[in-house]
């Protein structure tokens, strides 16, 4: 797999893409050495830049950076935690796949996983502009369609008249699961100590 085509095609052609990843095997261990982790670091670095170095503006505060101690250590949690949780959507995905009429197959629901979530990682760049940051949202909004358009290429074999099921589930485990993490972060951040004022 290589990664550029990979990032171009499932971004700009979803549809077309997903028919190539269903046809072309890949391992776990692969998709997450050549992938994943490349990917992940990109909003990882962006979010210690942006928030350890340039800082951003707080109504009634003024500007406020973490410093680079602290968005290190948030960085490595966010590159961490979102690597697991990408890892555990998988595993979900699959371990679902029975109640929805599909085939479970590990390697087909990491792909679902992981490539979803493409944009988001890509877009993550804005990160080293903290105003910017809604734009991932933005992004994070077209990977859930790139999603769906998995699930509807019949990458786990799920049947049409369960596809709609199946993905709405799987919505609400991933924002149920994303909540967790976020929530985590910020606790151990909040315990860590308040950011400084510039």
């Amino acid at each position: 797999m290589e990664l550029i085509p990979r990032i171009q095609g499932i971004i700009l052609k979803p549809k077309e893409e997903w028919g190539k990843i269903k046809q072309q095997p890949s391992s776990v261990s692969d998709l997450f050495m050549k992938y994943v982790l490349i990917l992940v670091a990109v909003p990882a670095i962006a979010q210690i830049i942006g928030r350890g170095l340039i800082g951003y503006s707080v109504p009634f505060v003024g500007w406020v950076r973490a410093g680079i101690g602290r968005a290190l250590l948030q960085g490595i949690f966010y590159y961490v935690l979102t690597a697991a949780s990408v890892y555990l959507l998988g595993i979900i995905i699959n371990a679902l796949a029975p109640s929805f009429g599909s085939k479970q197959n590990q390697e087909k629901a990491m792909n679902l996983a992981v490539f979803s979530m493409t944009p988001a990682w890509v877009a993550g760049i804005l990160y080293i502009i903290p105003q910017l940051s809604i734009l991932v949202l933005l992004a994070s909004l077209y990977g859930i369609y790139i999603f769906y358009l998995g699930f509807s290429s019949s990458i786990m074999e799920t049947p049409k008249e369960k596809v709609v099921g199946y993905f709405i589930v799987t919505i609400i485990v991933s924002i149920v699961l994303y909540a967790i993490i976020w929530t985590v972060l910020g606790a151990v951040f909040a315990v860590s100590g308040g950011l400084g004022a510039i």
